[in-house]
């Protein structure tokens, strides 16, 4: 009877996630939100709870985030991640300052202490790579000249986590320095270890993994994944980062095989992440901090857009470019609800739950939004306010030297 109520529920899912998918597509628009408000409209306090999926759902949404982040690191080398984490450790060291502090402040005015405050930092410091991988990907943006920015913001977010769960970790734990040290040096030789091996031996593993069956190719790249991701997450470093490396290790042709093979897993996968993140969400304990979330997400918002649009003008990019980098980084996700969890679970501050759920289901349903209007938007208002300039009859335009140009777009694609 489990098995058959399971297998309703389930199916009742999936029929849906692929309805709303129809809907957001004949709209333009990405499913994400969509697939959110079923999540809060049928879990805790929902309108019809599905209680026998919980748990195979709950494992689907991790299968789902890992796939993400794989599927995303397919799409650059290894030598590309060096490159890039070398060219732009100052937009990290940006984004940590302008998005971090506002938690951390936040968290102080409330009068939380400053164990919350670390804490809270870090919900609003990281942008989701799972809906922002997916978002990019909805807008066919994988190619643009702004990814590789995006995509080395969220990496150096991503491998910071390594360094700041441990950390908090021991914070909410209370124990001791040596302790604490000793967690925290585990989980920086991880994730280089695991880094030098994508770097040095991308190669010989991708010629392991090569096969000219899609099916033990399908086999063999899931099951390492999986391997990966779920040793990293036992030795105190993020799955996800995990899954990422192991797409960086991959090239060529297996990577082109790879990506063909396992999209539409990921697909599937991705929509139940975001299914279980609203399953998971009472609504009815959101109101009560609705406020100082929607405060807290339009600041945050505003800085995220300012660090991608600094980031992306530091590295050539146009303006159009700019902005939509600016926009795209708004989304926060998985990484703001698990060290909202760990202080939740550590009994440090009972209103921290339901203020970073709230938060985060803001951002998650603005950001794609801002991923898509952001650049269009600040276009339409550079437009008004030039239109809204003096006149030609009582400003004329200064007359152009003889070897002038027009002006020109750096980024070649805006």
């Amino acid at each position: 009877m489990h098995s058959a109520v399971f297998l309703i529920e389930f199916g009742a899912i999936i029929l849906g996630l692929g309805l709303l998918g129809r809907v957001a597509g004949r709209l333009k628009f990405s499913p994400i939100p969509l697939y959110l408000l079923a999540g809060l409209a049928f879990g805790e306090g929902g309108l019809l709870p599905l209680p026998a999926s919980e748990e195979f759902v709950a494992i689907g949404a991790e299968i789902g985030v890992i796939l993400l982040l794989l599927m995303l690191g397919l799409e650059y080398t290894a030598s590309d991640l060096v490159s890039n984490l070398k060219t732009q450790y100052p937009a990290g060291l940006v984004d940590f300052t302008l998005n971090a502090l506002p938690g951390a402040v936040a968290a102080l005015l409330m009068g939380w202490g400053p164990v919350a405050a670390v804490v809270l930092a870090g919900v609003t410091w990281i942008s989701s790579s799972g809906v922002i991988a997916k978002v990019m990907g909805d807008l066919g943006r994988l190619g643009n000249r702004e990814t590789p920015v995006i995509l080395s913001i969220l990496v150096l977010e991503d491998l910071a986590m390594a360094v700041y769960l441990p950390i908090i970790t021991a914070l909410l734990a209370g124990v001791s320095l040596a302790a604490g040290s000793a967690t925290l040096a585990i989980a920086l030789g991880v994730a280089g270890a695991v880094l030098f091996v994508a770097v040095r031996y991308g190669r010989l593993i991708s010629r392991f993994v090569s096969s000219d069956d899609p099916e033990k190719l399908l086999l063999v790249v899931l099951g390492l994944t999986l391997l990966v991701a779920g040793i990293a997450q036992q030795l105190q470093v993020s799955a996800a980062v995990g899954a990422f490396l192991v797409g960086i290790a991959l090239s060529g042709e297996v990577a082109e095989g790879t990506h063909t093979l396992l999209s539409p897993l990921r697909d599937l996968f991705a929509a139940v992440f975001f299914v279980f993140f609203g399953l998971h969400t009472d609504p009815a304990s959101i109101p009560p901090v609705l406020l100082p979330a929607l405060a807290l997400a339009f600041v945050t918002a505003l800085t995220k857009v300012a660090t991608g649009y600094w980031a992306a003008k530091r590295a050539g990019v146009g303006v159009k470019g700019r902005w939509r980098a600016g926009g795209t980084l708004v989304a926060r996700g998985e990484f703001s609800i698990v060290i909202a969890g760990l202080a939740v679970t550590a009994g440090i501050e009972p209103e921290m739950g339901p203020l970073a759920t709230a938060y985060v289901l803001i951002l998650v349903v603005i950001g794609p939004l801002t991923a898509r209007y952001t650049e269009p938007v600040a276009a339409w208002i550079s437009k008004r306010r030039s239109s809204d300039g003096p006149r030609p009859d009582t400003a004329p335009p200064p007359a152009k030297s003889p070897g002038a140009v027009p002006d020109q777009d750096p980024a070649g694609r805006a």
